[in-house]
């Protein structure tokens, strides 16, 4: 019974770091602009995050390719985030 109760809280620790950045990339999203022509869901003036997700999945270099084109304004506005940031937010973006 012990055991059970101690993976328990393991395994639920192990998705803490998850879930804080699943919420700091969206508030990350949010104070960047990105939500004003995103939603995670549904299409606005750009894609879903989810569709997006699904175009790029399996693709090994999306997430590079993905940061240079949001941080160089190629195909896509050039976004006010640090690359740093813009890897976080494609991060998040391509686990939708």
């Amino acid at each position: 019974m012990r055991s059970s109760a101690v993976a328990l809280l393991i395994g639920g620790a192990l998705c803490l770091p998850t879930v804080a950045l699943a919420q700091d990339a969206a508030a990350l999203a949010k104070s960047d602009g990105c939500l004003n022509c995103h939603d995670v869901a549904t299409k606005k003036v750009g894609p879903a995050f989810k569709d997006v997700a699904a175009k790029y999945k399996g693709k090994a270099d999306a997430e590079k390719m993905l940061v240079d084109k949001i941080t160089s304004g190629s195909g896509h506005p050039k976004t006010k985030a640090s690359p740093a940031d813009a890897a976080t937010l494609v991060k998040w973006v391509l686990s939708q």
